[in-house]
């Protein structure tokens, strides 16, 4: 895996802390259990409440525990600093109202994902905040989409679904030649694969409920960026909304995140086995997977991605109910939304344009054995499909 400027891999980023006396020796930071933190004298809380955010006066503002996951994650994402929320929609809502207000206009992928396309589609417009949604594989689809008033581009890369890229480089250079901010959903890539600032990206926000907790038994968002824009979502979204991350969930987090560089190299294999082999079947008659050569934008993919998620979907013309049939009857991908965790999952999908109909299925790739995934595959579509 690849090495920053500082020199260190995101292994070492990941698994390593520098050691702090505050906690005794501890190897892992202790649970902050607390709401609040007393001071000595009055001298010193007035300090601290001249910068609530830099000392540790209320956990809604500033909990040890919460602070070094956001510091840790903002490291991996060569990010100045980061907010942790409550789940990724806490931190997707936060950061896009960080740098928007009335009046103003956004353009945002097509096929984002699903809350967030509510969000800036129909929520804001109660506020006079319109969104343009565009198919982002072309540069010039985002241009003719900017107005005077455009102050957002919204990327997520690869997209829900149907796994489209955008071109982050070109698109970073043409909303910064503009005055426009921009905001990526990483979730998919992670920072083991994708660095979006690096690429001149402002804004990276993660729902850290997938991969970076690694469990499934957590909900959590963050956003990254640098820190005159984060210092401006601080004081104001991240303090008055209340979406706080707790520091429980910020322990739970922190010892997923140890290995999820390690992870990632798995599940970049595993999906990669599936989807080769689901791409053979003759059920299946598109694969969206970025890494296959035979996805459109795949030249892209190698040239902005160091590597490889495991979710991705396929699309069949079998009829909706042999489909649903056949995600029944496997044994190890259980039927359910979200991904990221340890075990395999799949749902079936309806995605409607005009007259069209196509029939979309997830998967997502766990950590079990690949070789039992495929012949799980297998035996279910024998006795459904073929």
């Amino acid at each position: 895996m690849n090495k920053d400027q500082s020199g260190d891999s995101l292994y070492t980023k990941a698994a390593h802390d520098p050691y702090d006396t505050r906690h005794h020796g501890a190897i892992n930071v202790p649970v902050y259990q607390n709401s609040l933190f007393a001071f000595e004298t009055h001298e010193q809380f007035d300090l601290a409440m001249q910068n609530v955010l830099g000392h540790h006066v209320y956990s809604r503002g500033n909990n040890p525990t919460v602070r070094n996951l956001e510091e840790k994650l903002a490291e991996m994402e060569g990010g100045e600093d980061a907010k942790c929320f409550a789940s990724g929609m806490a931190a997707i809502t936060a950061a896009v109202l960080s740098v928007v207000q009335q009046g103003d206009h956004i353009v945002c992928v097509n096929h984002a994902y699903g809350p967030t396309r509510e969000f800036l589609g129909s929520y804001l417009v109660k506020f006079g905040i319109e969104t343009t949604f565009v198919d982002g594989t072309e540069l010039n689809n985002w241009e003719e989409a900017i107005k005077p008033n455009t102050k957002l581009m919204y990327l997520e890369s690869p997209t829900t679904m149907t796994f489209e890229l955008q071109d982050l480089r070109a698109c970073a250079k043409l909303a910064a030649s503009k005055g426009i901010k921009t905001i990526i959903d990483n979730t998919w890539a992670t920072p083991c694969h994708l660095l979006p600032i690096a690429l001149g990206i402002n804004l990276v926000v993660h729902s850290i409920t997938k991969y970076i907790s690694g469990n499934s038994d957590c909900l959590g968002g963050v956003v990254i960026g640098s820190m005159e824009l984060m210092t401006r979502l601080s004081n104001s979204e991240y303090m008055l909304f209340g979406g706080i991350m707790t520091p429980q969930t910020a322990a739970q987090v922190m010892r997923g995140l140890r290995t999820l560089p390690l992870r990632m190299e798995r599940h970049q294999r595993s999906g990669m086995l599936v989807a080769e082999h689901i791409s053979k079947q003759p059920y299946a008659v598109k694969v969206h997977h970025p890494g296959l050569p035979t996805h459109p934008q795949h030249e892209l993919a190698l040239q902005q991605l160091k590597g490889f998620s495991s979710l991705f979907s396929f699309e069949s013309l079998e009829p909706l109910e042999k489909l649903k049939a056949w995600a029944t009857k496997l044994q190890y991908f259980k039927i359910g939304v979200s991904w990221g965790g340890f075990e395999s999952l799949v749902n079936v999908n309806v995605v409607r344009s005009g007259d069209t109909e196509r029939h979309i299925v997830r998967l997502y790739v766990g950590l079990e054995d690949p070789q039992d995934l495929i012949r799980d595959i297998n035996d279910a579509a024998a006795a459904t499909l073929l």
